[in-house]
């Protein structure tokens, strides 16, 4: 668990990390192995997650080296399904990580919603929701090992 008081913003108590797949932990499907051990790293603190609709076919592969859950969910329903799982887990105790229009209501119900650029781009509809952008995956797990950055980016 990270608690975190950030000045002007909120204190964050936070128990599980939520992340879409594709685009958001991988590119084309494919992790990066620095992304892979960030993650692990993460989480020996949170109970990560990993929900997806698998665009590309590889979502056990991409995730096999991963101390997280893999859901992989119904096509055509993506962007209610994570928003009810981020909901149903605590949305209040969850950070998100994504990068799709999929992903604007899981960010949006997460304590702390991060949207990632990355090569494949970001929807403007997530990145409307989202409290912090990043350009790569790697700067944001980097980011929530290090609380400090966090108020560094957030406190008001």
């Amino acid at each position: 668990m990270y608690r975190i008081n950030i000045p002007g913003f909120k204190d964050l108590n936070i128990k599980y990390l939520v992340s879409d797949l594709n685009g958001t932990l991988t590119n084309k499907g494919i992790i990066k192995e620095t992304t892979a051990a960030l993650m692990n790293k993460i989480s020996q603190n949170l109970k990560v997650y990993i929900i997806t609709a698998d665009t590309y076919g590889k979502a056990g592969e991409a995730c096999r080296t991963l101390s997280a859950d893999l859901s992989i969910l119904r096509t055509g329903k993506e962007k209610e399904e994570k928003a009810s799982f981020v909901k149903e887990l605590g949305g209040q105790e969850t950070v998100t990580l994504g990068n799709g229009a999929n992903d604007e209501l899981m960010l949006e119900q997460a304590a702390l919603g991060i949207v990632v650029i990355g090569e494949e781009g970001c929807s403007t509809r997530a990145l409307l929701k989202a409290d912090i952008v990043v350009k790569d995956i790697d700067d944001a797990l980097r980011m929530l090992l290090d609380p400090e950055i966090l108020k560094a980016t957030l406190r008001a």
